[in-house]
């Protein structure tokens, strides 16, 4: 019997599913194997614990595997190619396909057909085919110019909206009549992340170079607690990549085409609820032809499927 492997390598998390011809029979989750953000070292580690952890799962054994289909960012350039297929071809001895990760979202939303897939995790961007096999992109250039609406925007944007808050002392009261965690309840969480005291501390390490999406599920905690400056900043990321939908489509799609599918993947649309329902509302108003299908696609079955099906 044959055996395939997909992985979905991403920025915050590496997804390993492993199956048969037909069914999924093992999977594993790790940490982050974005090389560009990680490093080799790191991203190694992450895409061969995941590939060992789901074989094991699947109760085979490594050699058994007899393709793999790696989704990754950045695949279109070359030497991440070259660096990802090298750290799985160290444990694996079938053939090994790289791709990148929007392309494993497109074949678990859509197969061979058209649409366009809007994918938001630690970055972001949209990517769509037309019936004629024609591609486009929108957003995706990176961290710090671009990726709107991804986990790593929205950190970024909350700090940035809670200084502007800061600034304007929106409760009336001085600086020494409040504490910065009554003033804000957004700021509890990211305190808890990254080890803050104070408004003045977060400003500092805003400005140091972090990790923005780790405030991510500060954000999301805060929005649910009914706090109205994470939930502006979640609404306006609903808004920010339902613009990168109707860009893709206009550029593939001609106005006689009235329905165009539109799917969506990553953890922030799994995660953050108003993300979602303010993405799937203002796709209409931008494009009336995109048709969202609710449910989060997993890229990693995608993946999957091109490793049973693609000649590498």
């Amino acid at each position: 019997m044959a055996y395939y492997l997909g992985i979905d390598g991403g920025g915050t998390k590496t997804t390993c599913v492993v199956g048969d011809e037909v069914s999924p029979l093992g999977s594993a989750v790790t940490g982050p194997s974005n090389i560009t953000r990680v490093g080799e070292a790191r991203a190694r580690e992450s895409l061969q614990d995941a590939v060992r952890h789901a074989c094991a799962a699947a109760k085979i054994d490594l050699r058994q595997v007899q393709r793999a289909c790696v989704g990754v960012a950045g695949a279109g350039r070359q030497e991440i190619v070259v660096a990802v297929r090298k750290v799985i071809t160290e444990i694996v001895t079938g053939e090994i396909e790289v791709v990148g990760d929007m392309e494993i979202a497109m074949e678990a939303a859509f197969g061979a057909g058209p649409g366009v897939i809007v994918i938001a995790g630690t970055g972001s961007i949209a990517y769509g085919r037309d019936a004629q096999g024609k591609t486009a992109r929108a957003g995706g250039w990176g961290f710090v110019s671009s990726d709107e609406g991804s986990g790593y925007w929205i950190g970024r944007t909350a700090v940035s909206a809670l200084l502007r808050a800061a600034d304007e002392g929106a409760d009336g009261r001085t600086d020494e009549q409040r504490s910065d965690e009554q003033f804000f309840p957004l700021f509890r969480g990211m305190k808890s992340a990254w080890k803050l005291e104070s408004i003045e501390e977060l400003a500092r390490t805003s400005n140091s170079s972090p990790d923005f999406a780790t405030l991510l599920p500060a954000v999301l905690a805060a929005a649910d607690a009914g706090d109205e400056l994470a939930r502006q900043v979640l609404r306006q990321a609903g808004r920010e990549l339902a613009q990168l939908a109707s860009i893709v489509a206009r550029k593939l799609f001609a106005q006689d085409i009235f329905h165009i599918p539109l799917a969506m993947a990553g953890g922030v649309f799994r995660y953050a609820t108003i993300v979602r329902e303010v993405f799937c509302d203002a796709v209409h108003r931008f494009d009336p032809r995109l048709d969202v299908n609710r449910q989060v696609v997993e890229p990693v079955d995608g993946a999957l499927q091109m490793a049973r099906s693609t000649d590498v």
